[in-house]
């Protein structure tokens, strides 16, 4: 098969569509033939030499994709030859297969296309876990997303309001009537705006409930100071420092909490909880419509430098697609 290889960290030339082993399924996993992977940060960070893949994962970037199942391993139960999925993956979604542990597959929504359902798994298990299951955002809760254009972001926006919260965002202004058009009751142009004080303005000096962050150090004072009593933000990435002080004074007259994890590196038997919570959770709000993919744009696998190029200038709104 053909994957997408990384022979030394660099700039996004440092991608190379080339031919690698095809790969076998182990106890417990099987293999998909990909038929579209999506684009995330963390693959950016990849290449970058920062951010490798956790042991026993392929060398390939790629935390997510979509396609249908060619094999499958031993004590694997409930899944079949032909079955359509879509999976979370520790790596090697750039593609053309991929061996994939059974219980972190998702089924096919609904009324979606294998190829759309692509850009689902990674930013659904992110949010999902982030937001419901640690940061526990409740109905008529304020929810605070950085990022608002991306792909964590505009599932967010749907995620929350879905869940009867009301959803500010923070994004580049050319962006808003798309976000606004998604959900988001407050877009904030970081670029030219305060958001704490926008924040504070929209809840009448309360602040918000919860925060999902993607900038880290940078923002963690500027969150503190937008919570509300009891507040609690999650933190996911990193684009703005990882190393900061806390006024840990201020965060405790907030009775706030402040939350730090990544999906990747989790053990599996985590990762199939995560999953089984999208599953019961979130599938049957995008099968109902309330929530459906933002695809930008796709561009074919061997063009990765491409996508890459685009997640590094923000100019993409949701997912970028890539197709083997």
């Amino acid at each position: 098969m053909h994957a997408i290889t990384i022979e030394e960290p660099g700039g996004p030339d440092a991608l190379v569509w080339a031919e690698v082993p095809d790969p076998t399924p182990g106890a417990g996993e099987v293999v998909v033939e990909v038929t579209a992977a999506a684009v995330n940060r963390a693959d950016v960070t990849q290449r970058q030499g920062h951010y490798p893949p956790p042991p026993g994962a392929p060398p390939f970037p790629g935390l997510e994709c979509s396609g249908v199942i060619t094999a499958i391993g031993d004590g694997v139960t409930g899944h079949h030859v032909g079955e359509r999925v879509c999976a979370l993956l520790a790596g090697g979604g750039y593609a053309e297969q991929v061996a994939v542990p059974a219980g972190q597959l998702l089924p096919i929504p609904q009324q979606m296309s294998v190829q759309e359902a692509a850009a689902l798994p990674e930013v659904a298990c992110t949010v999902w876990s982030n937001v419901v299951d640690v940061a526990r955002l409740r109905k008529g809760e304020t929810l605070l997303v950085h990022g608002g254009g991306g792909g964590i972001g505009t599932f967010a926006i749907q995620l929350g309001k879905a869940l009867g919260a009301r959803v500010l965002v923070t994004a580049r202004e050319p962006k808003h009537a798309q976000l606004r058009a998604l959900g988001a009751d407050l877009a904030i142009d970081y670029t030219s705006a305060d958001f704490v004080a926008e924040t504070k303005e929209f809840t009448d000096g309360k602040g918000v409930d919860v925060i999902l962050d993607i900038i880290g150090a940078k923002y963690l004072n500027r969150n503190v100071a937008a919570l509300a009593s009891g507040g609690r933000i999650a933190v996911i990435g990193l684009q703005g420092g990882r190393s900061g002080e806390l006024d840990l004074a201020a965060l405790m007259m907030k009775r706030g909490s402040v939350s730090a994890t990544t999906l990747r590196a989790r053990p599996l038997p985590d990762k199939a909880r995560i999953v089984r919570g999208v599953r019961e959770q979130v599938w049957p709000l995008v099968d109902a419509g309330a929530i459906r993919p933002i695809i930008d744009r796709t561009i074919p696998m061997a063009d990765a430098a491409a996508a890459h190029r685009l997640m590094e200038s923000s100019d993409h709104l949701g997912k970028i697609l890539l197709l083997p």
